[in-house]
């Protein structure tokens, strides 16, 4: 069994510095490609439970963020950011760490591995 999620992002730089360091650390961990198997609500909802980070935090304010016309007042609360992220699962920050009842998202890149020393 995996000690850790990875929800991972192939062509993010970050998210695949992430998924080296778990590697090189010999971690076991699954990998979840996110936007090939988007969460639902319902897992989106239990990430939200586990995260560390501010919940505002996992969405993504990148130029498709704007086309959409969002603003930080469309994902201000934990349901705002499960409606876009289940609309628009591309908004996800990555990588996501997730190791029991516990997640935080890899930026900066630093943090992965204070997340597995601890």
């Amino acid at each position: 069994m995996a000690d850790i999620t990875l929800l991972h992002n192939p062509k993010c730089s970050t998210s695949r510095h992430a998924k080296d360091v778990l590697g090189d650390a010999g971690v076991a961990f699954e990998e979840v490609q996110y936007l090939k198997h988007p969460l639902d609500a319902t897992a989106l909802r239990d990430l939200i439970d586990k995260l560390e980070d501010p919940v505002t935090d996992l969405v993504r304010r990148d130029s498709f963020f704007k086309e959409q016309g969002l603003t930080d007042a469309d994902v201000a609360t934990a349901d705002q950011v499960v409606a876009v992220l289940v609309e628009h699962p591309r908004l996800m920050q990555r990588p996501v760490l997730v190791r029991g009842d516990r997640a935080i998202i890899g930026r900066p890149k630093e943090r992965v591995a204070a997340f597995l020393a601890e």
